[in-house]
C-alpha cells in the first residue's frame, strides 16, 4: 500500500461458500486519516455490473424479461441513434458485452448512442449498454434501480451496506479516492460520483424524494436545477445524477463477498435466488471468438486455469478507485479486494496472486 500510495484496502475471503474472513487496512482519506473499518463503504465501480446482472437474471427467472428479445421492445431511450443495429441488441448481448456499443459517449448531452459493429460479432465492453438495460428494468419493474435491488437482492441477502445511490450515511462512511502513485498532484482529486451526488442531494431534499427512489425521468427533471448548483461542465446529462448499474455501486467488502457466495455451487438455494440452471448459465461462456484469452459469461469474465474455470471482474472509476473480485464456483471459494487508490490494481493483483495462485488477466474488462 505504501509503495503504490494506496491509503485504504479491504479484503474478504470466501471458503466453502461462506464469508470466513475479512479485514480492513489503512485510512479512508489520506488527509483526515479516518481508519477503514468493517462498515466502511467503497466505491466498487464496475464490480457493480455482475451484481446488476444477477438482478436481471432474477427477472429472467420470473419471466418478466427475456434475454433474447430486442431491448428496444422494453425501452428505447431518446438518446439512441436511428440505426438498424440498435434493433438487434438484446439483454444477452448487454451482459456478455457483444452489443457493439462504446463504453461511454464523449458528450452524452449531445451525442447519440451508435453501435460500432453488428451486435454479436465481437466483444466491446460497454457501460452504456448496461445503463440502457437498467432503464429497461426500470420500465419493467416500475421502480428505481436501488428499489429493485433492495427488494430482490440486497434485502434478502442481508447486504445492508450496499446501494447504487447516495445519502448522508453513505457519504459519512464512504472512502475518498486518491491519485495513482505515478500521477502526483496538489490536494485531493475530483471525486466524481461523490460530487455529483452532493449537488443532486440538495434537489432531492427539496423534493422530499430520496436519491434511492430516483428513476431516469427524475434525473431528467432535476438536471436544470443540479446544473445550476454545480460548477460549469461538472454535470452534463441525467446519467450523471442517477444510479448507474455500470459504475455507481457502493458496498462494504463483507457485502460484496456475500454476493460472491450467491454465485457458488450448493445443494439448496433460497426461493429469491436465481435458479441453479440460471446460475450455471451466468458462468457459462456466452460468446466464443477466435483469439480471445478469456470468455464472457453473463456479467462475469471467465478464465480457464489449471484448477478449473474461475469467474472474475475488476472495477475502476476515475483513476482513483481500483477493485477486484474472483471466485471458483465449484470449489466454493473467492476473494474480494477493494481499494481507494488509482494504483490499487498493483495491490490487488499481488494479493490475489498470493492468495489464490492465479495471475488473472484482471485488465480484460
Amino acid at each position: 500500500m505504501e509503495a503504490f500510495a494506496v491509503p485504504g484496502v479491504a479484503i474478504a475471503v470466501v471458503e466453502d461458500g461462506e464469508v470466513v474472513w475479512s479485514r480492513p487496512f489503512g485510512v479512508t482519506h489520506a488527509l483526515t486519516r479516518q481508519p477503514v473499518d468493517a462498515r466502511t463503504i467503497f466505491e466498487d465501480a464496475s464490480l457493480g455490473k455482475p451484481v446488476f446482472a444477477y438482478l436481471v437474471l432474477q427477472l429472467v427467472d420470473q419471466a418478466v424479461i427475456d434475454l433474447d428479445v430486442p431491448l428496444v421492445r422494453y425501452r428505447r431511450p431518446d438518446y439512441l441513434a436511428d440505426h438498424p443495429w440498435i434493433e438487434r441488441i438484446t439483454a444477452r448481448d448487454v451482459l456478455r458485452h457483444s452489443t457493439g456499443l462504446p463504453n461511454w459517449r464523449t458528450s452524452p448531452a449531445t451525442e447519440k448512442l451508435v453501435p460500432m459493429v453488428r451486435p454479436g460479432t465481437r466483444i466491446d465492453y460497454s457501460g452504456e449498454a448496461i445503463f440502457w438495460l437498467q432503464l429497461a428494468v426500470e420500465t419493467i419493474t416500475g421502480q428505481s434501480l436501488d428499489q429493485s435491488m433492495q427488494a430482490l437482492l440486497f434485502g434478502p441477502a442481508g447486504m445492508k451496506d450496499s446501494s447504487y445511490t447516495w445519502n448522508a450515511d453513505l457519504a459519512a462512511r464512504s472512502v475518498h479516492g486518491h491519485r495513482a502513485h505515478d500521477r502526483p498532484g496538489e490536494g485531493m482529486p475530483p471525486q466524481m460520483f461523490r460530487e455529483h451526488w452532493t449537488f443532486a442531494q440538495q434537489v432531492a431534499d427539496r423534493w422530499g424524494k430520496p436519491l434511492s427512489a430516483w428513476k431516469y425521468e427524475d434525473a431528467v427533471r432535476a438536471l436544470p436545477e443540479v446544473m445550476a448548483l454545480a460548477p460549469p461542465g461538472r454535470v452534463t446529462w441525467p446519467g450523471d445524477i442517477v444510479a448507474n448499474a455500470a459504475a455507481s455501486l457502493r458496498t462494504s467488502v463483507q457485502d460484496y463477498a456475500t454476493f460472491l457466495t450467491l454465485v457458488m455451487a450448493r445443494r439448496q438455494r433460497a426461493p429469491w435466488e436465481i435458479s441453479e440452471a440460471t446460475r450455471q448459465a451466468m458462468l457459462t461462456p456466452q460468446i466464443r471468438l477466435p483469439g480471445r484469452w478469456t470468455e464472457k459469461g453473463l456479467g462475469w469474465n471467465m478464465e480457464a486455469t489449471a484448477d478449473g474455470p474461475v469467474f472474475y471482474h475488476s472495477g475502476s472509476n476515475g483513476d482513483i478507485f481500483r477493485n477486484f473480485a474472483m471466485g471458483d464456483a465449484q470449489r466454493r471459494r473467492g476473494i474480494v479486494v477493494l481499494t481507494n487508490g488509482g494504483s490499487g490494481s498493483f495491490v490487488h493483483q499481488r494479493i490475489v496472486r498470493a492468495a489464490s495462485g492465479h495471475d488473472l488477466l484482471s485488465y480484460d474488462l
